[in-house]
């Protein structure tokens, strides 16, 4: 399960072009011009685990390696700086970056195939002959700095537990309870599911969580039927991998359209949107 989900994430990175797209020239003197995305490995990403790291928003090993760590550290800095939490590393999010940043610098031997001009940038060397698309291509072996991708490299944690089917419910929950919500609501949502997953007092699985009698209103008025979309899907995704904006949160209501008294006995955690989370 873990490695399917791997591979259809890099495949649709692969085929959006996140992790070759090259972007015009900008006045910003680091990294390379590709955008970032999951996924991606190379110099760029341990440049830029290393100023998350600078930053206090990454934690983890500086391997050159786009994982999901990497993923929710983005997200947690573009939340930070009014930008979209998209996880997704645009121009607009390296040139926060390097403002953000401007006490680091590059330390260390250089990468495989990368030169140091006068002003700084490291950048590729026009006399490595062979690309490293080409070693790939040619079974070659390829440092971990390279700037290619590789399914090998990144593992998917969180999903092991959860089907496909479960994603897809939940995304049809997730846009039927809060559709015209924040994506952090509609993350949110999703949380509360696999909060009440890790809670011994409802059912062990998603389809009985989501169908348990009286447990959501989509459930009662037919409207988990509804095709969801790519954000709410989004949502799910983003509430599997770790991102938990409502803490140990295992309800939600909207008290303008809520006529229960029993749900404003529950002790709240947070207000997002116009729901209440609480526990």
């Amino acid at each position: 399960m873990r490695k399917k989900f791997g591979l259809q994430w890099l495949l649709a990175c692969m085929v959006a072009g996140s992790c070759f797209a090259v972007l015009p020239n900008s006045p910003v003197q680091a990294f390379s011009d590709r955008n970032l995305s999951y996924g991606c490995i190379g110099y760029s990403v341990y440049e830029l685990q290393n100023r998350l790291k600078y930053l206090g928003y990454y934690h983890g090993p500086i391997n050159g390696i786009f994982t999901w760590d990497v993923y929710w550290a983005v997200r947690d800095f573009q939340y930070a700086f009014g930008m979209q939490p998209t996880g997704y590393v645009n121009m607009a999010t390296k040139m926060q970056l390097v403002k953000a940043t401007q006490g680091w610098h590059y330390v260390g031997p250089l990468p495989h195939g990368m030169e140091e001009l006068p002003d700084g940038q490291i950048v590729p060397n026009p006399q490595n002959s062979q690309s490293n698309a080409e070693s790939v291509a040619s079974g070659q072996s390829v440092p971990a700095n390279s700037d290619v991708v590789t399914g090998a490299a990144v593992s998917n944690s969180g999903t092991s537990a959860l089907t496909p089917a479960d994603i897809d419910l939940m995304a049809h929950v997730v846009h039927a309870e809060a559709k015209g919500e924040p994506l952090l609501g509609q993350v949110g949502v999703a949380d509360v599911i696999l909060n009440r997953l890790k809670d011994p007092k409802f059912p062990q699985s998603i389809p009985g969580i989501i169908y348990q009698p009286g447990a959501f209103q989509c459930v009662s008025n037919g409207t988990i039927n509804e095709p969801y979309n790519a954000e709410s899907l989004q949502a799910v995704m983003d509430a599997i991998h770790g991102w938990d904006p409502v803490g140990s949160a295992l309800y939600y209501f909207n008290p303008a359209t809520s006529t229960s008294p029993w749900i404003w006995s529950k002790p709240e955690i947070t207000k997002i949107g116009n729901q209440i989370f609480s526990q």
